[in-house]
């Protein structure tokens, strides 16, 4: 894998906490407005930039992404946002509850990612690739990074320990969630040259999160590639921003589904249909927690299920066959419920287990949806599997915690 360090643009230590925010997809416009009410420091000004107009305005329009550049312009002259004089990697920890990841602040190389070596284990959608093209352009910045998983290398983890055991630049607990937020900067000329050729012994990376944002940089990428006659392929725009974790660091969170009916189902017969294929245990009104691959938890009519997938339902030699989401989706959803594509059905809704199993418990109690079903987690062995045999996970598979938060570094390409 190729990287290098950059000039990151970033706020200085008295202006972190007023510029930060969430990423531009975890939260519509109208969140976007109320978090950034009487804040003009706030990043949202650039990366939700429609907030800068009448709520209802359309956030693809030209003026909007013009208005993201203006602002980008604004936050420089004011000194909210400041460019390093000198290229430099960083390493971004953040911590939730007891346990902290930490993750290699680095330019990651477009021709990685068109070529394969940067793997993704989901499907785009070519209107928000588009989206995210545009806001890239017209600030000639990766102004939001993308989350790489990697197999992890016990030097890099030294070299990364040997700062996180400095004062930090930044040290913040944000208020939305309660997940401490920790930034150190990688200067000193001998570790960046080490770190650069560690990680040339990489030999891939992996999307973890933000597979729209990585097509949109190495495309603009691309694109300048192609519009330069004089391209040598050490140009700015030849890399985009990344966060790199090690695996053995990352935790991935379920991601559960609702359902608003039984597909003409009594509850009787539905639990019934569910005996074909699984093992169904009632289990009282206490929160039942799936326990491992492959179990369950339904919730329905105040109770708790645990369902079991019986063997001989599933192929263990199948990637994406053995995952608890193919399991559900084609036993469950399918076959009973009759929903059969889970980006397109209005009846289904997915919860990030981040919110925990009282919100499918509170969704279902309010009427609101009739069913809900827990998923155990996938592994991060299970997406490295599936990344490397070239396969796509169903949708709505992976829930990555803590999100990163966007404005600590900006990486420009010019």
């Amino acid at each position: 894998m190729r990287i290098k360090p950059f000039k990151g643009i970033r706020p200085p230590k008295e202006y972190v906490l007023k510029v930060n925010s969430r990423p531009y997809d975890v939260l519509n416009s109208d969140e976007a407005r109320a978090e950034a009410a009487g804040n003009p420091m706030s990043l949202y000004h650039i990366i939700k930039p429609e907030i800068n107009f009448e709520p209802g305005t359309d956030e693809h329009d030209p003026k909007v992404y013009a208005s993201a550049r203006e602002h980008f312009d604004l936050f420089r002259k004011n000194g909210w946002l400041v460019q390093d004089q000198k290229e430099n990697y960083y390493v971004y920890a953040q911590t939730m509850g007891n346990r902290t990841q930490y993750g290699l602040v680095v330019a990651a190389w477009m021709e990685d990612y068109m070529a394969g070596r940067i793997k993704k284990h989901e499907l785009t959608r070519r209107d928000k690739e588009e989206d995210r093209m545009k806001h890239v352009r017209v600030n000639d910045a990766n102004v939001e990074p993308v989350f790489f998983a990697y197999k992890h290398v016990d030097e890099l983890d030294q070299i990364i320990a040997k700062y996180t055991a400095k004062a930090p630049e930044y040290d913040f607990v944000a208020e939305i969630d309660g997940f401490g937020h920790t930034f150190w900067v990688i200067d000193d000329e001998n570790d960046i040259a080490r770190i650069t050729e560690l990680v040339a012994q990489v030999p891939a990376m992996y999307i973890a999160d933000g597979h729209h944002r990585s097509a949109a940089a190495a495309l603009v990428g691309n694109e300048r590639k192609q519009q330069n006659p004089n391209h040598t392929g050490n140009e700015e725009y030849n890399y985009f921003l990344a966060v790199c974790f090690p695996d053995n660091q990352l935790n991935i969170i379920d991601y559960n589904r609702v359902v608003k009916d039984l597909n003409g189902l009594s509850e009787v017969e539905f639990l019934k249909a569910l005996e074909e294929d699984f093992v169904v245990e009632k289990k009282g009104a206490d929160i039942y927690k799936p326990c491992a691959l492959h179990n369950f938890s339904l919730y329905l009519a105040g109770e708790w299920y645990s369902l079991t997938a019986k063997a001989g339902r599933y192929n263990d030699q199948d990637p994406i066959g053995v995952l608890d989401v193919t399991i559900s989706s084609n036993l469950i959803l399918d076959k009973i419920l009759g929903i059969k594509d889970l980006r397109s059905d209005k009846r289904i809704d997915f919860v990030g287990g981040i919110r925990g199993l009282g919100e499918l418990k509170r969704r279902v109690d309010s009427g609101e949806m009739k069913v809900a079903l827990a998923l155990y987690p996938v592994t991060m062995q299970q997406i490295i599997d599936i990344a490397d045999s070239g396969n796509i996970m169903p949708p709505k598979t992976t829930w990555f915690e803590p999100k990163l938060r966007s404005g600590l570094v900006i990486h420009e390409l010019v």
